[in-house]
């Protein structure tokens, strides 16, 4: 099944149909969700859903789900309220990041402007919140956790490490929060309201942190690696806003004399084109690209070590696989 770049191999003929007809059931479930009686509104929430998307999220709702009953009331609708969401997060992101790209298509900040992201990325979380409502107090209580966490390691993010602290360490933080936290949530939803049991509902939930952290690891080497075309937003946006992502800090710790030019590029936001385009080429072609992706694939694994207590069906396998693709997608 492939979802904009993502090819999940199914051993299970059955297992492959339920899912493929849960992502299409949650595609228009989303249409349905943000639709508003004013048309601008409408047509400013659907922007980034129409654009496509990897729909991760609901994705692993619905594997969680596996592991109880998958057809059980409230799986997609879950899987539809992960993803709007990840959608609001999206908007906001892409006004702090000024971005002009998302998903192939201009980022609602550069086709309207700030306010407008910033108040449909609102609206996205509203109707998330309205729907999460139907699935009683306990799912609240999660995402309004899950959307603390989100903006706690958004205000981290910006605000950076603290002295002291090592770079790294609070970037992987930060990442946990941001990205960790929601796919997390969204495993652990999936297996709660299919009625799985407690101790796989938290290996699911842990599973989901780790393999978030691992999919953000790999979204920030396929910045630098790849172009417009293959990401779908312009390679290198974090580097004109120096905001320091995997490849970057680990190039920063590079102590060889012939980097200093490197790190001399990278040591605050690049806003010159022939900058950014030099600081691109050399970051391309150093150590630092191979050690990130070492890093990916170090996270990638101690999510699939997760998958050894799930019962061997085969959801667990589709997990297994999505561990090597997030590897592969660095590769």
């Amino acid at each position: 099944m492939s979802m904009a770049g993502l090819t999940v191999p199914y051993v299970d003929a059955d297992l492959e149909a339920r899912v493929r007809a849960g992502l299409e059931d949650v595609e228009r479930q989303l249409v349905t969700a943000v639709a508003s009686r004013f048309d601008f509104v409408t047509e400013t929430a659907r922007h980034l859903i129409d654009a496509g998307g990897k729909r991760f999220r609901p994705l692993l709702v619905l594997l969680a789900a596996e592991f109880g009953d998958p057809t059980a009331p409230g799986i997609v609708q879950v899987a539809v309220i992960v993803e709007l969401t990840h959608l609001a997060t999206l908007h906001h992101d892409d006004v702090m990041d000024e971005a002009v790209l998302r998903r192939g298509a201009p980022s609602a900040n550069a086709r309207w402007n700030n306010t407008i992201a910033i108040l449909t990325g609102d609206y996205l979380f509203a109707k998330a919140s309205d729907r999460m409502v139907e699935l009683g107090l306990e799912a609240v209580r999660i995402q309004a956790q899950t959307f603390s966490r989100l903006v706690e390691g958004q205000i981290r993010e910006t605000l950076g490490p603290s002295e002291g602290e090592d770079p790294l360490e609070h970037y992987l933080a930060v990442l946990a929060d941001k990205t960790g936290s929601l796919i997390a949530t969204s495993a652990r939803l999936g297996a709660k309201l299919a009625g799985a049991s407690p101790e796989v509902e938290k290996v699911v939930t842990e599973f989901g942190e780790k393999i978030g952290v691992a999919f953000q690891l790999s979204d920030d080497v396929l910045d630098i690696a790849s172009d417009a075309s293959q990401s779908g937003k312009m390679p290198g946006t974090d580097l004109r806003e120096g905001v320091a992502t995997l490849p970057v800090l680990l190039a920063r710790q590079s102590k060889d004399p012939a980097d200093e030019r490197l790190r001399t590029l990278l040591s605050g936001p690049i806003t010159n084109d022939d900058d950014h385009a030099e600081a691109l080429a050399l970051l391309r072609a150093h150590p630092a690209m191979e050690q990130a992706q070492a890093i990916v694939r170090q996270w990638a694994d101690d999510a699939r070590q997760t998958l050894s207590m799930l019962p061997d069906i085969p959801a667990r396998d589709a997990l297994d696989a999505l561990c090597d693709i997030v590897v592969s997608r660095t590769g």
